[in-house]
């Protein structure tokens, strides 16, 4: 069958990929540790108890029609509040559209912005922005972050590259990282696209950023930082994506908001106005209300970072443990989101069976069979195959297996040689 040239350039998940072998492998009986998907088990992180009455409140008070298609005001008013509240962002309702979790909102930022051949720069290791690059026709600038920057891009690196673009693709905490811009890092970003802007002619489209923050609420003892509370100035070049998917578990509820210029966001729902894309009705009333009482909101998210945060650090102690021995491996300590970044340096090692671990995806592999790990690898964020460092996403595992994992990972990286 013929189809178009995109779809039939489209790259595959490699993160499908592996959770294919995974659900394989398990549907045999094979006890697995999945830390690859960034989703949550809701057996293990469940929704709000609250959220979950007024969903079912508003579905039986029949909010079962289409919602406006920048989102009902009742929450649009509620996210201004929250992002004065919580961000000491001042934003109007009319600055803000509400769709079906961040995805859509990123994309049609890509499509609001971005002309083909345009040129996007974006850090790697981030999620995704070479696969929306490649549906816009845009000109992907990937720019490898390094591991003495916490795998944050800083300013030195993206300077040479500014000169004409016309997005830079932000995120904090970053996924797959779990690390965090420092404000003396963003400052520094923001200052060069500041000082881009104002070198291009009068007409000549702005150099904009998308800063995707829907992991903001979930920071371990570390502050988040934007680039509008940094330069206020950035305000009109600076598209914001968020919402509820990460910081309440509450990934398959989809409501998620953008904010930015108003001249944007109308943009914004005009093109997902065509596709469709609006979070569910009830959904949005339901969140609306939940969000209106602040100390439901802390309560819940101090219990839900508290129990993230427990995972995660077990994984970082365990593996600082290994390093410690003198296992070839690494961690940084966690910051933020579900996220940990994990270096597993065996690339090249043989396995007990004679095979040789030729690249990530190998080294994967590998643990999944002998470890009863399933992680993913930095090229599936952009990164080159031979890069030794892997997210490990703790939402999918409670805490007992990640303590089962721990032993088995052990016992598979000293049958290497």
């Amino acid at each position: 069958m013929n189809v178009s040239v995109l779809a039939s350039s489209l790259i595959g998940s490699e993160i499908i990929k592996i959770g294919n072998e995974v659900n394989d492998l398990k549907s045999k009986g094979a006890e697995i540790a999945n830390l690859t998907i960034g989703d949550f088990n809701p057996a293990i992180y469940p929704i709000p108890t609250e959220l979950k009455d007024e969903i079912i409140d508003a579905y039986n008070h029949h909010h079962t029609n289409y919602p406006p298609a920048d989102g009902i005001l009742p929450l649009r008013e509620v996210v201004k509040d929250l992002l004065k509240d919580r961000f000491k962002l001042d934003y109007e309702a009319n600055e803000i559209l509400i769709s079906a979790g961040s995805r859509p909102l990123i994309y049609s930022t890509y499509l609001a912005l971005v002309d083909p051949g345009d040129k996007v720069i974006f850090p790697a290791p981030s999620w995704n922005n070479n696969h929306y690059c490649h549906l816009t026709s845009a000109e992907a600038v990937a720019i490898d972050s390094l591991e003495e920057n916490n795998f944050m891009p800083v300013a030195s690196q993206l300077k040479p590259h500014l000169k004409g673009a016309t997005l830079l693709a932000l995120c904090s905490p970053l996924n797959p990282t779990g690390t965090m811009f420092t404000e003396a890092q963003l400052a520094e970003i923001c200052d060069l696209v500041i000082e881009e802007n104002k070198s291009r002619a009068a007409g000549e489209k702005p150099l904009y950023i998308m800063y995707d923050q829907i992991y903001s609420l979930l920071t371990f003892g570390k502050e988040h930082v934007d680039p509008v509370s940094i330069r206020p100035e950035l305000r009109d070049y600076t598209i914001y994506i968020d919402g509820i998917s990460k910081c309440l578990a509450a990934t398959g509820v989809r409501v998620g908001w953008g904010f930015g210029p108003a001249a944007v966001v109308s943009k914004m729902k005009a093109i997902l106005g065509h596709v469709g894309a609006w979070a569910p009705k009830a959904e949005q009333v339901a969140v609306a209300k939940y969000f209106k009482n602040a100390t439901q909101v802390d309560t819940f998210l101090t219990a839900f970072k508290d129990q993230v945060q427990l995972s995660l650090n077990e994984i970082y102690n365990g593996f600082q443990d290994l390093k410690n021995e003198g296992f070839a491996v690494d961690a940084i300590e966690p910051m933020g989101a579900i996220y940990l970044t994990l270096k597993i340096d065996y690339i090249g090692k043989t396995t007990p069976a004679g095979e040789v671990l030729k690249d990530s995806a190998d080294v994967n592999f590998y643990l999944i069979k002998h470890a009863g790990t399933a992680l993913v690898p930095f090229s599936a964020f952009g990164n080159d195959e031979n890069m030794a460092w892997f997210r490990a996403s703790v939402g999918g595992c409670s805490l007992a297996d990640i303590k089962a994992m721990m032993p088995r990972i052990k016992k598979a990286l000293s049958e290497l040689k």
